[in-house]
């Protein structure tokens, strides 16, 4: 196996300086000044971001449930696993991630298994989403924030990796997941 030297002084970038260009209430973007490898500089514009966590809430019969809501960046509805920001410094992953469950989808888990972590545009944001799978789901009522509208839509899990392979599902973090649970937590044989 292949090993990453993260230290490779051949690669990496060092900050001069960094300036503020918008600090919203979820983004806060960046215009840094960087040395390169090769002495000359360089200025890298990129997002801060505080984090996010996202679940697959799987059932025991092999079903998966999924909300759908409009995004408007890409102006459409689309199909995706719960998740949602890190409210504050330091909150716990596996917390936001049960939170996110619940607000989303009314739903609680007895057993949450963390799947993996993501970059998710490592070019421009700094971005990590922590990728969680809960089982054991009790029902419960959904509860979103006052300016989400979503609707939860429970399927056979084989029905959302057709999704992903026919393209209706389309979000990164949710392909992601549902991958990574097919493989890590299920096996081919399950599915």
């Amino acid at each position: 196996m292949a090993e990453i030297d993260r230290q490779d002084k051949s690669l990496i970038e060092e900050k001069i300086d960094s300036t503020d260009i918008f600090d919203g209430h979820l983004l806060h973007v960046k215009s840094d000044r960087v040395r390169l490898p090769n002495g000359h500089e360089a200025v890298r514009e990129w997002i801060k971001h505080p984090g996010a966590a996202a679940v697959v809430p799987y059932f025991d019969n092999g079903d998966v449930l999924l909300v759908k809501q409009y995004r408007y960046p890409v102006g459409q509805i689309t199909l995706e696993i719960p998740a949602g920001k890190l409210d504050a410094p330091g909150e716990d992953p596996k917390d936001c991630a049960l939170r996110e469950l619940s607000e989303e989808t009314g739903y609680s888990a007895a057993t949450i298994e963390k799947l993996g972590m993501i970059a998710t545009t490592v070019g421009f944001s700094d971005e990590y989403i922590h990728l969680y799978a809960a089982k054991n789901l009790q029902r419960g009522e959904q509860h979103p924030d006052d300016d989400e509208f979503i609707n939860a839509l429970r399927m056979p899990f084989a029905e959302a990796l057709t999704m992903i392979k026919d393209g209706r599902i389309i979000d990164a973090k949710s392909i992601i997941a549902l991958l990574m649970l097919k493989d890590n937590l299920l096996g081919d044989t399950h599915v």
